[in-house]
């Protein structure tokens, strides 16, 4: 089956994609969708950039279409937990695409609003309601929305809601769901604890995998700068400044490096906006509003929104700070390369985070490439096993010496720098592949490599 009209979905689902330009359903779209027309249960493993939110919308907007029933107050006959504001906000948005001819009401409710108007909202019932744990508890306990209703229920990013601590929401949610009815379970990852909980709430599900939980995107081209921490800003700036950037989406580890980070490129002229934890809700929404807009071409987040942020044709991402679990990695450079587009991931490392590179390369089983700007390298006379690098001058700096400190070898090529002492070489590695064939004229400023997009089956892991 190669196309959703294969698939057996209802007309008006079908009219919605095509409006929306999809087609083409995604690996897991194709592999999810007919056991859950069936009424299965499903425990989905993918990573983000997979299309798992179609997935699963899809077949349940189906099920409306085909079983419409009357609302009834404080209710809703589907139930979707997400574990953030971001991704709460555009799975919604994703059922609203997708349903626009089915004339449901689908609503959204998450902390850092005001309660008193999502609990009017629900009081006249809704069809579907997508929601984080902890708002939905509020409301279950002021009494504004019962779940005895509840026909679909969908657990999305299982893994990360372990990490932020909703296990003990989970488990309440569980016993005030209805023992019949159908759920489906999603997550990157399915360690032991996961799978537990998925044994909570599944009944004889199907089990779908598109990818192996350690490998990174496909169409992701990852590289790796060393630099020194406090020259990280201005590597960063070089780089932002370039004009093939149209968007980049910049990962900090703390959320004062966010705020940071911004107003170091205000500075140097760059428009940007950080989101993170301690940003009220709106004004998170307004940043990423202005992101998706084009009204900034900068995006600063956290690892908050690194399942959370669902951005059209992103092309770039920066890791200014390597994260401090290797899982996080992926998860973060998975916001590009997205629905069948390609994508680039840098990474700007300092001494300091070689451990965590050496753990992230491990992970990933790969070596990840080395990328040298002239003048940014942790200890130019370090001495490391060579390993084959793409490489251009700084522009700061003009003409003079070659990438990384090598010197000349007369045929007009640079000699191969090397990974500064103590930076990691992953296990089984023979070195990374060429990347470009010689260093840009000097002047030239930092680019990286444009992204093709390709429509596919809805917005990847939406």
């Amino acid at each position: 089956m190669s196309f959703f009209h294969d698939l057996g979905l209802a007309q008006p689902i079908l009219k919605a994609l095509e409006a929306a330009g999809y087609d083409t359903p995604t690996p897991i779209q194709q592999q999810s969708i007919p056991p859950l027309l069936q009424g299965r249960d499903l425990c989905g493993i993918a990573q983000t950039g997979t299309g798992k939110t179609a997935a699963f919308a899809l077949p349940s907007l189906h099920h409306f279409a085909t079983k419409p029933k009357a609302r009834q107050q404080y209710s809703c006959r589907m139930l979707v937990l997400s574990p953030t504001r971001e991704l709460a906000a555009q799975i919604a948005e994703s059922f609203r695409t997708y349903g626009k001819f089915l004339g449901l009401k689908i609503d959204c409710v998450f902390g850092g609003m005001p309660i008193f108007s999502q609990k009017k909202r629900l009081a006249g019932g809704v069809d579907i309601l997508v929601a984080t744990p902890g708002r939905l508890i509020d409301l279950i306990e002021q009494r504004a929305i019962t779940l005895k209703d509840v026909e679909i229920f969908v657990l999305d990013e299982a893994d990360q809601m372990m990490d932020l601590g909703f296990i003990h929401a989970l488990k309440r949610i569980d016993q005030l769901l209805p023992k019949q009815r159908q759920t489906l379970f999603f997550s990157a990852t399915m360690p032991k604890a996961i799978a537990e909980l998925g044994n909570r709430f599944l009944n004889n599900p199907v089990r779908v995998s598109v990818a192996p939980a350690a490998t990174t995107a496909e169409r992701v081209e990852q590289f790796v700068t060393f630099v020194e921490q406090r020259e990280k800003q201005t590597l960063l700036t070089l780089k932002l400044q370039s004009e093939e950037i149209d968007r980049a989406l910049v990962f900090t580890r703390t959320k004062h490096g966010a705020d940071r980070v911004v107003r170091g490129l205000a500075g140097a002229g760059i428009q940007a906006a950080a989101i993170h934890g301690n940003k009220s809700q709106g004004q998170r929404t307004a940043a990423l509003q202005a992101f998706r807009d084009g009204k900034i071409k900068i995006l600063v987040a956290t690892d908050i929104a690194a399942r959370g942020i669902d951005i059209d044709q992103l092309p770039h991402v920066v890791n200014y700070d390597l994260p401090n679990v290797a899982e996080d990695y992926v998860h973060r450079i998975g916001r590009t390369g997205r629905a069948g587009a390609t994508g680039e991931a840098v990474s700007l490392v300092c001494v300091d985070e070689f451990k965590l590179l050496a753990d992230i390369e491990k992970f990933i089983k790969r070596q990840i490439p080395q990328e040298i700007i002239d003048g940014f390298i942790p200890d130019p006379h370090a001495k490391a096993q060579p390993i084959q690098l793409r490489s251009f001058p700084n522009p700061a700096q003009g003409r003079g010496r070659s990438a990384g400190g090598g010197a000349s070898n007369g045929s007009g090529r640079n000699k191969a720098p090397s990974r500064p002492q103590g930076a990691p070489k992953a296990a089984g590695s023979n070195g990374a592949a060429p990347r470009s064939a010689g260093p840009k004229p000097a002047g030239a400023k930092p680019a990286f490599k444009q992204s093709t997009p390709r429509r596919s089956g809805g917005r990847g892991g939406a």
